[in-house]
């Protein structure tokens, strides 16, 4: 119903308190003829209704739609006591993909961490290959590329790097 963006426009303008068919073409920026084609498909759609001369939008369409697509699943859960980190961990990985990193260097180094223990083994090292296999599986989808995810690791000493191998770094204070 609001696909086509001379409706959009209008339902836009109506919403916003465009009240007649003239406020609502200029609020829109449409001619009184599209309005009006527009305002009529709108009407049989139940997103508009007119009463006494003046129009009105029907948003309860919304609301009912929010309502149905909401989930009442418990959030996911990443395994940690401390619920900041729990909540900080839903804002920034997903289905166990990394969204985006935080901007802030603390939760950065929190989500990291949480990346690099659940990707790497404390008894192997691995080379740079592999090591670009297991982020690319975290970044994908991500506003990060693995590459810029990878220097992270090796800069905030969470993976150690020598002679173009890596390995999970024990000797640094976890900050989980």
């Amino acid at each position: 119903m609001l696909a086509e963006p001379t409706r959009l426009r209008v339902f836009s303008a109506v919403v916003l308190g465009a009240s007649t068919l003239p406020a609502a073409a200029e609020a829109a920026g449409v001619s009184a003829k599209e309005t009006a084609v527009a305002l009529r498909r709108l009407q049989d759609g139940g997103l508009v209704v007119e009463s006494e001369g003046l129009l009105a939008a029907r948003t309860g369409h919304f609301k009912d739609i929010v309502r149905d697509t909401r989930t009442t699943e418990e959030p996911e859960r990443h395994g940690y006591a401390d619920e900041e980190v729990e909540s900080l961990l839903r804002t920034f990985v997903r289905d166990g993909r990394l969204v985006r990193l935080p901007s802030q260097w603390g939760r950065r180094r929190i989500v990291l961490q949480h990346l690099t223990h659940r990707t790497f083994s404390t008894d192997t090292t691995y080379d740079e290959r592999s090591v670009n296999e297991e982020l690319k599986a975290w970044c994908e989808g991500a506003g990060t590329d693995h590459v810029t995810v990878r220097r992270y690791l090796v800069d905030l000493c969470l993976l150690g790097r020598e002679a173009g191998r890596y390995w999970l770094r024990t000797d640094i204070q976890p900050a989980l």
